[in-house]
């Protein structure tokens, strides 16, 4: 098995020093495991929500509380 680099979600950069790497999170696949977020570190701060996902999320609830539940 081989080892890849992670990639900034911020800059999309490759992260070469492990050192300078943080880890975010896990986002799932839809037919598989999924994989981790990575940044740099001086990047780890400036990365925000998905905005798809936001977006999603905004609708559903704006349709539960206009419903009344």
């Amino acid at each position: 098995m081989t080892s890849t680099l992670p990639v900034c979600r911020y800059c999309d950069g490759l992260i070469t020093d492990p050192d300078d790497a943080v880890y975010l999170g896990h986002e799932p696949g839809n037919s598989g495991p999924g994989w981790g977020i990575w940044a740099h570190r001086a990047h780890a701060d400036l990365v925000g929500p998905d905005p798809v996902a936001s977006r999603g999320l905004l609708r559903v609830l704006l349709a539960r509380a206009s419903s009344g539940r």
